[in-house]
């Protein structure tokens, strides 16, 4: 992860080795193009994109894999024959840096949170 807290999505991935920062601009343009609406920003020191004023989804960088944040139960209901190969911890799912990032795998993942979102009223 970066050593310094960064300011900017930009900052963050630039922390990271050029390999990583590809696939972390994949994601980022994934999300961004999932939900254009949103607002890139930094939050608990990870890129986050806002919609209506309230988190929509977190991503991050580890040493061996890229992290989504958050997973919902429902999310995990969805698509758990998809998910089914893939770690992760409760909220969140885990895509290893050694294999292709599931792009379409990300989309739907961030069109369900914003249905979920519309479901509550933001």
């Amino acid at each position: 992860m970066a050593a310094v807290k960064p300011s900017s999505i930009d900052e963050y991935i630039a922390g990271f080795p050029e390999n990583v920062q590809k696939i972390l601009q994949e994601v980022r343009m994934v999300i961004r193009n999932t939900a254009p609406e949103a607002v890139e920003t930094i939050s608990y020191d990870m890129p986050t994109f806002n919609l209506d004023g309230k988190y929509l989804v977190y991503f991050a960088g580890w040493k061996k894999h890229i992290a989504l944040y958050p997973v919902t139960e429902k999310i995990f209901q969805l698509f758990s024959g998809e998910l089914s190969g893939y770690k992760g911890t409760k909220g969140s799912v885990h895509f290893p840096l050694n294999k292709p990032i599931p792009v379409e795998m990300i989309r739907k993942i961030v069109e369900q949170l914003i249905v979920e979102r519309q479901a509550v009223g933001s």
